[in-house]
């Protein structure tokens, strides 16, 4: 048996903060909670989750801005998703987490754990978006982030069905890569009604997507992973040949290949036979680290 099964959907409210949130398995166990990437939900952790061993309590949150969680105006300071997240733990009384992010969520995971260092156990970073020192230098200032500048923007919002956006997006590279039973999953989840009672759109609108990756500069991760002497296990993706080739294709890896010598107690995994995306390639593989560690000399 395993932690498969319908989770309970939830909701966290708490002045401003508004998110919903998922849960598996009994309260009275160990806690593991699931932060996802940009753009994503919380149900991106369905396989995953179902392929974790039994006797632990799951919470994968839909972010804010994500999912089903409220919608800002802006996601351009990625403090804003930390916060948030934070309210959550500290409302829901979490402690002893095993904390698993992915991608910017291994970013919120970090500034959590800074300022609540002793509500987690270890944290699990999935090819975390913490990308070179030198990169978070004179950012620019929240409001100025315009993300119609980001070709994320202009994605396409407008759905008739999950079914249709999942045969549209089944061969298109990098979804062409997941699973899919988990691609599935992120179109079934990943649309909400639209206002208008016509069709779908996403629950991650593009402009606050958008807005996200103008952000990514919005905190300097390197003081929070200096201060964290929390267990870490980093799981790196495949790298690029070129910072162009990067650029153009978010398969690739965004984490600085350094990362796990600035923190204090942090082995790496790499990984280059998966992409950015290896929770929806293999979750199973990506289950089995979460819960058994990872061992960077195989």
């Amino acid at each position: 048996m395993n932690a498969a099964g319908q989770p309970t959907e939830k909701r966290f409210q708490q002045g401003e903060t508004d998110l919903c949130y998922f849960e598996w398995g009994n309260p009275a166990d160990p806690t593991i909670l699931m932060v996802h990437a940009t753009g994503f939900h919380a149900r991106c952790w369905d396989k995953t989750i179902a392929a974790l061993p039994p006797g632990y309590r799951i919470i994968a949150v839909d972010q804010c801005g994500h999912g089903r969680s409220a919608k800002p105006d802006s996601l351009g300071d990625w403090r804003l998703m930390a916060r948030e997240v934070g309210r959550l733990v500290e409302g829901l009384n979490l402690n002893q987490m095993i904390g698993v992010g992915h991608s910017m969520g291994a970013h919120v995971l970090v500034q959590i754990a800074d300022v609540m260092p002793d509500r987690l156990e270890r944290l699990v970073l999935v090819d975390p978006t913490i990308t070179e020192p030198d990169a978070y230098q004179n950012p620019p200032p929240p409001a100025d982030i315009d993300p119609n500048q980001n070709p994320v923007s202009r994605r396409r919002n407008d759905w008739v069905s999950p079914e249709a956006m999942f045969d549209a997006f089944k061969d298109r590279h990098p979804f062409s890569l997941w699973q899919t039973d988990v691609l599935i999953d992120y179109c079934q989840y990943g649309l909400l009604p639209a206002d208008d009672g016509e069709g779908f759109v996403l629950a991650c609108p593009p402009y606050l997507e958008a807005s996200v990756y103008e952000g990514f500069r919005s905190v300097d991760p390197y003081p929070l992973v200096k201060r964290n002497k929390l267990p870490v296990a980093i799981l790196r993706a495949q790298t690029a040949s070129d910072d162009v080739t990067a650029a153009r294709d978010f398969a690739n890896s965004p984490t600085w290949p350094n990362l796990v010598g600035i923190f204090p107690n942090a082995r790496e995994l790499y990984i280059p036979e998966l992409s950015h995306f290896m929770p929806m390639q293999d979750p199973e593989r990506i289950a089995g680290y979460i819960i058994n560690g990872i061992d960077p000399h195989i």
